[in-house]
């Protein structure tokens, strides 16, 4: 069995030519809030309220992606007000939280985007996401994922959850989508 990818890598099946044509079919990017957006951590006020840190550089890369005629949506297992506030901040229209089971909600949302599964992308991080990962048309992940997370996507972040990994993943699939099919990808690793 082949070692899952690592920081700022390609899943070795997948080649340059082929992730950039992936990359021109992806009209919604779709992320898992904590270990993604977040750190993974909650924090719990005194009257019961939860909290969560974002990343500056994670919202500029999500407004990237919007200013480049991309749809961008947040599917989270978890329910939390901070995320509602965050994603109104970035313009962020399709906001699903509560989704024990994501897989159904993610063919959901495109049904009702009218999009195929090979037009989204998504980025999450844990066991719970593989479903997801696995029928979306360009997966991304977070370089602490489990190892089965890791080798299911096509590309793992440089960054962690929460320290701008969303910005990395925007990065890279705006690079992907600009990049001509004869060109041949540099490997980072």
């Amino acid at each position: 069995m082949a070692a899952p990818p690592t920081r700022g890598s390609i899943r070795r099946s997948a080649s340059s030519a082929a992730l950039a044509a992936l990359a021109r079919r992806i009209s919604l990017a779709i992320f898992d809030v904590d270990g993604v957006m977040t750190d993974g951590r909650i924090y719990l006020g005194e009257s019961g309220e939860e909290m969560k840190a974002f990343n500056v550089l994670d919202g500029h890369g999500i407004k990237m992606l919007r200013e480049a005629g991309m749809a961008v949506a947040i599917l989270s297992g978890r329910r939390a007000r901070c995320v509602e506030r965050r994603a109104a901040e970035l313009g962020i229209e399709h906001v699903i939280q509560g989704a024990g089971e994501k897989l159904p909600v993610f063919h959901k949302l495109l049904v009702t985007l009218e999009l195929q599964p090979d037009e989204a992308c998504y980025m999450g991080d844990d066991l719970v996401d593989l479903p997801v990962l696995r029928a979306c048309g360009l997966a991304f992940t977070v370089p602490d994922a489990p190892t089965e997370v890791r080798r299911s996507a096509h590309y793992v972040t440089r960054r962690r959850g929460g320290e701008g990994a969303v910005r990395d993943a925007c990065e890279t699939l705006l690079q992907l989508r600009a990049r001509k099919l004869t060109t041949p990808a540099r490997r980072e690793g």
